[in-house]
């Protein structure tokens, strides 16, 4: 039996869950916060929306740690751990993939070289390193002042990342890979979010203007390159921003990305097909 794991507060905005429930024999949604789910009965557990894990991430890291030791965490525990911090595209450069030009400060020192390099010039994004839904995050305009007072209002809560902001998502906005099993499965556009007006969806994220799209051979060939690096991953979403000379990736989603697998006939039962082979035998899975 596959656990779709949720959170109390997100599961009623997981456009998702439904598709997937519809495909999926037997697979139960249950919440991470929920302290009295027995995991050991479920043969995997399929983290998918638990949109509130940045809120309470020691909590959300210590559930992960146990559960991974009661079935099969999906994507796996080390995994989860890495990306829960946008640290993870300086990595992702260093690996190779082409990322947008990340920063990461850790104190007001930090903060204070970025500001003398000129890296809060012009139009640069400043967020949490552990958010998500863009919570805390925001474009600042040739207001290095107002970009610095942002960075530092976010250190007490951990490290803060800048970045240039890519001025190409406001016309063609960016673009969302879905790998499951390894495999390309659909694409769909995102509107430009931190240039236009924000609505939130209770709190959790910021509500996205989605529709299907088809990817590009290079956004495909970034799509690929990052999959091949996690081969472990049951599931990713690479989101992709228009540089100059090609597409960038803004973020790796491995821990509780939406899959919009309403954009793409086929998606919900590719995904339920990957999500099933999780609880299955290596002998079943080659029957």
């Amino acid at each position: 039996m596959i656990a779709l794991v949720s959170a109390r507060a997100a599961e009623h905005l997981d456009s998702d869950l439904p598709l997937l429930l519809e495909h999926l024999e037997g697979a139960e949604v249950a919440h991470w916060d929920d302290p009295t789910v027995d995991w050991s009965r479920f043969s995997a557990a399929v983290i998918r929306s638990t949109w509130d894990y940045h809120q309470r991430l020691d909590e959300f890291l210590d559930w992960a740690d146990r559960v991974s030791r009661l079935t099969r965490l999906v994507n796996p525990v080390d995994l989860v751990r890495w990306n829960v911090d946008k640290a993870y595209l300086v990595d992702l450069s260093d690996r190779g993939v082409p990322v947008v030009p990340t920063r990461v400060v850790a104190d007001d020192e930090g903060v204070t070289a970025l500001r003398a390099a000129g890296d809060l010039d012009g139009r640069v994004v400043v967020k949490p390193a552990i958010g998500a839904g863009s919570n805390g995050a925001a474009r600042h305009v040739d207001d290095p002042d107002g970009a610095e007072e942002h960075a530092r209002s976010l250190l007490p809560a951990g490290r803060v990342v800048v970045q240039p902001y890519i001025d190409g998502v406001d016309d063609r906005g960016e673009t969302g890979l879905v790998i499951l099993g390894g495999e390309f499965s659909h694409a769909f556009r995102k509107g430009a979010i931190l240039s236009a007006d924000r609505a939130w969806a209770d709190d959790l994220y910021v509500v996205e203007d989605i529709s299907p799209r088809e990817a590009t051979e290079a956004e495909l060939t970034v799509g690929r390159q990052v999959a091949k690096l996690f081969p472990e991953a049951a599931y990713l979403r690479v989101d992709l921003l228009p540089g100059h000379e090609g597409p960038l990736v803004s973020e790796v989603e491995a821990i509780e990305p939406s899959l919009f697998l309403h954009v793409s006939a086929g998606a919900a039962a590719r995904a339920a097909r990957v999500f099933a082979s999780l609880g299955e035998t290596p002998e079943e899975r080659h029957r």
